[in-house]
């Protein structure tokens, strides 16, 4: 599906001149900075789901 954010127009204008920097679109930048928000999202439910196998491996084992 597709969409069409609305940037404030400072924000807009540093992706614009990065996107001119990079030598890249702004679509393929917000993409990437979209990808790495959902990244570090799981990365921090897969650490939390890790600590709690940890800290609660003997109830865990009790209830297999």
């Amino acid at each position: 599906m597709a969409m069409t954010p609305r940037l404030p127009d400072d924000l807009d204008a540093q992706l614009t001149e990065r996107a001119r920097r990079e030598g890249r679109s702004k679509q393929e930048l917000a993409i990437e900075a979209i990808q790495d928000a959902q990244n570090r999202a799981a990365l921090k439910v897969d650490d939390v789901l890790a600590e709690l196998m940890d800290s609660d491996a003997e109830i865990l084992d009790y209830l297999k």
